[in-house]
Order: C-alpha cells, then structure tokens, then sequence
C-alpha cells in the first residue's frame, strides 16, 4: 500500500492506493503547531495504521507559513567585502511605479548581522583575494553573542567557484558544530547574486524548523507504522528522501499545491490529454499551471509575497509554474469606495469561516452565495446550517446596497468569483500565447468542480475533467510521483563560438554529479532519466527562453535544430523572432528523474442506472434563467459512460459539480468525470 498525506491549512489529506488499485481517502483537521499528529490522525481515520506501508509521501505548508509568519531562526549573513546591503538594495525594477510611499521589503536579516569578509573572485571564478581564516572566526565569535540561529553564506561568482564558501562552512562547522549553515552553492549555481544570496538566507531561516518538523514526523512513524520508503514533496514537482529535504528545505516552499499539478500531467496522459490546464480552488486561494505536451513547467523565477504593490522576494529554486490569486470558497465579498462589487482577496479562514459554519462569521462568502443559490445543499454539511443567516448576511451586506434580492446578489458574487479565476486562467493560457481551446481545464479542489464548468464556457474551453479524488487530488498526485531534482549551472556562450566537445563535457559532469545523488538515495543508473533544457535568449538580452534539448553528443545539425526551437519559441513567448541576432545559452538545465513505480489505477466496477445514482431534484438558480428545478446526482453511484445533460449537479465527499444547459457530463473507465458541450 502508498500513502500520501498533504496539510492544508484546515485539513490534513490522505489518499491510499492498495495494490489492486483501490484508491481510499480521509480528511482530518491540521493540528498547529504540532502538525504530524494531524498527519497521524488522518492515517488512523483512513484505517491504514496497522498496514504495512511500501511508500509513504508528504506534502506541508511548514516552509511557507514559516516564511509569511516571520517564525524562522535568526539569521547571520557573511559575504563578499562591500555587498553586506545586497537584500537591501534588491533590484530597481519596483511593481509601483507611481507609488511615492513605495517601500522595498526589509531583509530576512537585520543589518547589524550582515557581516563581510575580505574575500573576491571575478566573474571567470579565479581568485584574486583569498579568504581568510581570522575574518571567519571573527565572524562565528559576533554570532554567537549576538543569539544566531542559522548562518547564510554568500559570496560573489561563488556560483562559478565555490571554494570560498565550502571552506566557510568548513571553518564556521569546527567552531560552531551545532549552529545551522547554508552557502549559497549548495542551493543553486545560477548567477545574480541579489536572488542567490536571498534563496541562501531563506533557506537558512527555515532550516531548524524544517529539521524539527521532518525529524519529529519521522520519529513517529517509525514508532507507529511499518514504512519502507519516506519522501517529501518538492516545488519543482518530484520528491526526495527525508534526509536531503533538511538539507535544503527552501525547494519544499510549495510542497502542497504542485503535488495537483503534477497529478494533473499524470491523469493526462492515462487518458490521453497532453494538452491540459490544471485548476484547484481551495478555501482561500485558486491557483493553476498550464501544462503542454505533458510537460509541467519549471522555473526558478519564483517568488513569495509579491503583489501589484510589493516587489516580494525571490527564490532561485526550482518551483512549477503557478499562477494564484486570492480566490476560494472563504473568500469574502465586500463593496468597494466606489460602490463596486469585490470577492477576496481577504478570507473568512475556517475560523470563524463563511456565515454558513456558524462560528460567527458576519461576511457574505463565495460558500454562502453557493449555498443560497442551490448549488450547494445544507444536508451535505456536517452540522444544521442557518439558511436565514447566511440569507440576510447577502441581503444586508450585499443586496440592500443594489436593491436586488439575495438570490440576484449571491448570483452576483459568484458572478465576480469567477471572473476573478477566469482572469488567472487568461494569464497562463492566452497571455502566454496559448488558445484555451487547445487545452482540457482539469479542475480539483474543493470548490474546482463547482466553477470549472462555467468558466469553461467563458474560456472557450472544450472539455472539463474533474479527477478521481478530486477534493484530496494533491495528495493524490504526490502518490504519482518520481524522486525529481534539478540541476541548473549557468555558462554563458554564443551558440555560433560554441565547442561542441565542450558542450558534452558540461552536460556529461552535471548528469555524473546527479547520478551521484540518486545513488546515495540508494538507486541505480536504470531508473535515472535525464531531461535536458538550455536557457538562451538573443545576445543583449536580458531575460532568456527556456529550451528542450537533445540527450547525448550534440551535432552541428543539432545546433541548428535548437537555434531554430529557440526562434519559435521566443516569438511564442514575446510575438518576435530576430533570425539573424546571435544566439548565446545562459543555463544548462538538467531534470534527474529517479523513476519509482507506480500504483495502477483501478477501473470503475460498479453499473448500475442513472435513476438509481439520482438523489433528488433541486431549485437551483442560473444567471439569465432564474430558479431551474436541476435533478442531483451522487458521483459514487454513477454508472460509467452514461451521460446526463446540463442543467445538472453532481454530489460528492466535499466537492459538487455543477453543469450548465449546452453541456453534458459522463463517468468514464477509470471513474474520472467528464464535461463536455453537448452535440448538436
């Protein structure tokens, strides 16, 4: 059996796949601070205890919200003579243009603890100022007065050549043995050292978090559970031993959300779509990723706290592309200075939650509209809802200000919900120069399901597949997983000065150094698969497009080959190509797949009849149509490949799906539902 647990910020998941293919879920409550007794409470609820476990993976938010809450170690930085302010100088290009009170974000480490030592290399990586051992233990004897928890370490080209920095963390860990270290090397070797030396800092301040939290879950599980493997999801998409993710926690920063959107390139290709939008709205937030030819995408251009207002701090780790924005079913409507209508970002949480809990939320919330409208049922709820409540919450707050009913302003911030989506939607597909109509809209969450149909129909979109598992579907994903790391270098070359034989040396040291790796996590040469990708760009350029490239000896034809790949996808990305600029790679990218296998995914066995899978007929108000009587079904009994035409909803453990007149909806094989436009 392999199990996956994912903590959200209301409820821990879990999905378990036995080995007949039986996908099984639960959902119990996160326990902060402790959150491995919610992982423990969801894998007794989910009756897996007492089995013996071949897998076991994990996805957190702890890297996240130890960063948003400002609850990491405190932290010392030791670099290069003259760039103690690097954190604080940032970069220029600020998000407010206009904004006189503008203010760029205050450093993870305060100014007195940015220590610099007389070390430089230049940009070749050659010495030209050797590091000193006196200036190191100047620097460890301050820390140590001053309280320091963890200590960054970054120096200038260290990307080049690490010497320095690999000695100073020799030295710093024979004076200080205990003390928590981070050198920008081990973290990336991609150049600009604004972002190197901040993912360096952060990665420190979350690392005696991280060690707690994995070294307190693992203790547990070996005293409670037989487990033969233990991982960790990662940002980038794949997951590693529990060992390596307290060496390097910062690539665990969005542990949670990738999980779907690989999930989501998994189920594409068992049912044969290679082209797919992946969309999962949670509680607070909507986030999706675009996914073409079944390749997810993977940046390092990542950053946290970043808005229209706030320049937010980069990441140079690799992290799946996602776009996400303050939308979901906690979201809270409101009317703006200038009488508009506005839902989220701001969220009514779990506590005290939409007026519809009945913990004493007063805010009219996506939830509440969903309910008043029909397309949700108070009986599906755990507890008595107070329709009244949540009635005159719409009305009040809402209604009143229109002079419109409840009804009409509860169909109007759902209305607003999903233009809000369909915005982020726009920005992965169209602004990106995809056609939404060449992709399938994967929808996951709790709440995708419930909007996914109808911003389809805006979208242009011609099928929606809401997935097996769909309101756990994260976890889900992670059980699909490979052990997955990125290697990225920078080597910065003109393509027509290019040496081939130097080419092959580069590739040939990074995939040793990989294979390397994944020996120590105890795999072979056989279950190592190399993808290769090279970010280029036009010479003066600054930013780059990130490449496919072929495995093995690079011939000239396959330069030319990657010359003409980059021109298309440069005027895919920018709408131009410059066919007689000189081209010049910045990064060589290598994605290490160590292939685990994988649970087969069981078919629906069950038949039966539309008539029994229906549960009730429902008054259900649509935009244009007013009140429908719409027949409800239960998704666990539907039979397969029958279809039910829209108006209709379909009911299941924490999600709803809901269609709409033109469209059509069927249970295929593998139990995943499918909506499509009716056939005319």
């Amino acid at each position: 059996m392999r199990v996956a647990t994912d903590i959200g910020g209301t409820f821990t998941d879990i999905v378990y796949v036995d080995d007949q293919g039986y996908v099984g879920i639960a959902k119990s409550n996160t326990t902060p601070p402790n959150f491995e007794k919610g992982v423990l409470d969801v894998i007794e609820k989910a009756g897996v205890k007492s089995e013996k476990l071949s897998m076991f993976i994990h996805g957190t938010t702890v890297i996240i919200n130890t960063l948003t809450e400002r609850k990491g170690a405190k932290m010392g930085l030791i670099t290069t003579k003259g760039f103690r302010d690097i954190l604080e100088i940032a970069r220029g290009n600020r998000p407010d243009l206009f904004n006189v009170r503008y203010k760029k974000p205050e450093p993870f480490v305060e100014r007195h603890l940015r220590l610099e030592v007389d070390e430089r290399l230049n940009y070749k990586g050659e010495i030209l100022s050797h590091l000193k051992r006196e200036d190191i233990e100047a620097c460890v004897n301050y820390f140590k007065k001053e309280g320091v928890e963890a200590i960054a370490v970054s120096f200038l080209h260290s990307y080049v050549n690490p010497s320095h920095e690999k000695e100073t963390v020799k030295i710093i860990k024979e004076l200080w043995p205990e003390v928590f270290v981070t050198s920008s090397n081990e973290i990336t070797k991609e150049w600009r050292e604004y972002e190197r030396t901040n993912t360096a800092v952060l990665n420190a301040y979350v690392q005696p978090t991280a060690t707690t939290y994995i070294d307190k879950l693992d203790k547990e599980l070996r005293e409670q559970i037989e487990i033969d493997q233990r991982y960790i999801m990662q940002s980038n998409g794949g997951t590693t031993k529990f060992n390596n993710a307290k060496e390097a926690p910062i690539n665990m920063v969005e542990s949670g959300p990738v999980a779907g959107i690989f999930g989501a390139a998994v189920l594409g290709e068992l049912i044969g779509e290679k082209n797919i939008i992946a969309f999962d709205i949670g509680g607070t937030t909507a986030k999706c990723s675009l996914i073409e030819d079944g390749e997810v995408k993977v940046s390092t251009d990542y950053y946290i706290e970043r808005d229209s207002r706030n320049a937010g701090y980069p990441i140079k780790a690799p992290v799946v592309d996602i776009v996400e924005i303050g939308n979901g079913g906690g979201s809270i409507a409101w009317i703006d200075n200038a009488g508009s209508l506005k839902v989220g970002p701001q969220s009514a949480g779990a506590d005290p939650g939409p007026v519809a809990y009945g913990l004493g939320g007063t805010e009219p919330t996506t939830t509440d509209a969903n309910l008043l409208t029909g397309r949700l049922s108070p009986k599906n709820f755990d507890y008595d809802v107070d329709m009244k409540s949540v009635r005159d919450a719409i009305q009040k707050k809402i209604g009143d200000h229109y002079g419109i009913t409840a009804e009409e302003a509860a169909l109007g911030i759902i209305r607003i919900a999903d233009s809000n989506m369909l915005n982020a939607l726009k920005l992965i597909s169209i602004r990106k120069g995809h056609n939404p109509q060449d992709f399938t809209l994967l929808a996951f969450g709790g709440g995708g399901s419930m909007h996914a149909p109808a911003l389809a129909l805006e979208l242009g979109v011609k099928k929606v597949v809401v997935p097996i598992a769909s309101p756990v579907f994260s976890a889900w994903g992670m059980l699909m997983t490979d052990l997955r790391h990125d290697y990225i270098k920078t080597y910065i070359k003109r393509l027509n000065e290019l040496s081939l034989a130097e080419m092959d040396t580069q590739w040939d040291e990074i995939e040793k150094h990989a294979l390397a790796h994944y020996e120590e996590e105890g795999m072979v040469a056989d279950q190592v698969e190399f993808h290769r990708f090279a970010d280029m760009r036009y010479l003066g350029q600054e930013h780059t497009v990130k490449v496919p490239v072929p495995n093995g000896q690079w011939t000239e034809e396959d330069k030319q080959a990657i010359i003409a790949k980059f021109h298309e996808l440069h005027e895919k990305n920018y709408t131009f190509q410059l066919e007689d600029s000189p081209t010049e790679i910045v990064n060589l990218h290598v994605t290490a797949f160590g292939k685990v296998p994988k649970p087969a995914i069981g078919k629906v066995t069950h038949t039966g009849s539309l008539e029994e899978a229906k549960k009730e007929d429902r008054n259900v108000y649509y935009e244009k149509q007013g009140w429908i009587n719409t027949p409800v079904y239960d998704r666990e009994k539907l039979p397969p490949n029958e279809f039910i035409q829209g108006p209709a909803i379909v009911e299941e453990k924490a999600a709803v799906t809901v269609i709409y007149q033109g469209q059509q909806l069927h249970l295929d094989d593998f139990g995943n539902i499918i909506i499509e436009m009716e056939e005319r």
